[in-house]
């Protein structure tokens, strides 16, 4: 398989400069709770564009599906977006490999993939992310065995600060781990390299009213018992509302559905996360059998999965304090519950990348989806952070935190050196922004 999705024929008519001041409305990130404040936007298409692109800007971010919640993409200069950027993909049946280009989404990829009989080993719960954007902020889906989604990169390219293409090879380049879990700071990604696995179906199954003391009673029974595990709920009532497990079917699936897991009921029909909408939107459920990619993830590709009417945090501790992050976070049940639509417990297993949450050490995940409020989820957000900070809790880089700069630096240990790698790559700071500045310089700039 070797594809190049077209980009669109009216984009594709323009000469260069044209290209690069396209004029467009102002965007904001996906939710609208972020408007962006570049001064210029640009749409690339090429890597030979973004070359020219990144040689005539003095500060310049990239942007990808705008999944983001914070400023972590945005500058005040030159944004460059790669909406329609090449969406190539070449696939490496001998190496096991599939390389795309940086405007590729995990859906369009993975239903290439499941046709020639491949799979990737873990995706988030929508699929409509970037693949550049989702490994460059560590963004994960659920399993114990899993990794976060940058644990597939095998190799990223990328256009540096002068202009030049580099490219960074896990078997090869003592830098890689630094570069992956990069946010934006080394250069522009214009291709990434992900590992792939056989193909394979799995089935998705809701149970409902998980009791707390059951949860904790059998915390790792309860993850370790499918493929991924996604725990849901608003935190009102000792319980938790949903559990939705993944089984793979050819290997850990149940051979038939019981009607009770660990005092949870089996769900009688389809379920949304938010007990209040409609589970239209959502993945085939009831344990019907269907392929990997279409099981994983919670949303459907062909679905928009919200309004974006919400607002987003999310924080992982250490595997050995989930059950004192659960009964910490539960102490503030009152002031979380208002202002909650839903909130979700996941999984990660440990990886070697620097600045991944995951770094050297198994997660949990506690992730908050807020209603679109954002004067009274930034009061609660400092007394939640306060309850977790005992237990190591490092934020999501893509979503709304309000730790300071010092106290995420003492949770990185590799921190100095991803701040050295970002100063060999860029020494000028072309890459850098406010969100750089403030969490890995603590402030300064070049």
């Amino acid at each position: 398989m070797s594809t190049d999705h077209q980009p669109k024929a009216e984009v594709g008519r323009q000469d260069l400069s044209d290209m690069l001041n396209e004029p467009r409305s102002t965007r904001s990130n996906w939710a609208g709770n972020y408007p962006y404040r570049a001064a210029r936007q640009h749409w690339p298409e090429t890597r030979e564009q973004v070359q020219a692109l990144v040689r005539r800007c003095r500060r310049l971010k990239a942007l990808g599906t705008r999944h983001s919640f914070n400023d972590i993409a945005d500058t005040p200069e030159d944004l460059c977006s790669l909406e329609n950027f090449s969406q190539s993909i070449h696939l490496n049946r001998e190496r096991r490999t599939v390389t795309v280009g940086a405007g590729m989404r995990y859906g369009p990829l993975c239903q290439s993939l499941y046709r020639e009989g491949y799979a990737l080993h873990n995706l988030a719960s929508l699929p409509h992310i970037s693949v550049a954007g989702a490994c460059a902020t560590a963004t994960h889906g659920s399993g114990d065995r899993n990794g976060n989604l940058a644990t597939a990169v095998a190799a990223i390219e990328m256009v540096t600060a002068d202009g030049d293409v580099v490219t960074l090879a896990r078997e090869h380049d003592e830098e890689f781990q630094g570069a992956v879990v990069g946010l934006g700071g080394l250069g522009i990604v214009t291709q990434v390299t992900l590992e792939i696995l056989p193909t394979f179906e799995m089935q998705q199954v809701v149970y409902e009213n998980l009791p707390l003391n059951q949860l904790e009673a059998h915390f790792d029974e309860i993850t370790s018992s499918a493929y991924s595990v996604s725990l849901f709920t608003d935190w009102r009532s000792e319980r938790f509302n949903q559990i939705w497990f993944k089984w793979q079917i050819t290997n850990d699936a149940p051979s038939e559905l019981a009607p009770e897991l660990f005092g949870a009921r089996l769900a009688p029909g389809p379920r949304h996360p938010i007990a209040d909408l409609s589970p239209i939107n959502c993945t085939e459920q009831l344990g019907i059998i269907g392929p990997w990619h279409e099981r994983l993830p919670h949303f459907r590709l062909d679905y928009t999965p919200s309004s974006g009417e919400e607002l987003q945090t999310e924080y992982f501790v250490p595997r050995p304090h989930a059950l004192a992050a659960l009964r910490s976070v539960y102490q503030l049940r009152e002031h979380l519950a208002p202002l909650l639509q839903i909130s979700e417990v996941r999984t990660i297993a440990a990886d070697d990348l620097w600045l991944s949450p995951c770094y050297h050490q198994a997660c949990v995940s506690l992730h908050f989806t807020w209603q679109k409020n954002w004067p009274a989820v930034q009061r609660v957000l400092p007394l939640l952070e306060e309850q977790l900070a005992p237990l190591q809790a490092r934020p999501h880089w893509g979503k709304l935190f309000s730790l300071s700069p010092a106290h995420i630096s003492a949770l990185y240990p590799k921190l100095p050196d991803f701040r050295r790698l970002l100063q060999s790559y860029d020494p000028e700071g072309k890459f850098r922004n406010a969100f750089l500045d403030k969490y890995i310089f603590g402030g300064s700039r070049p």
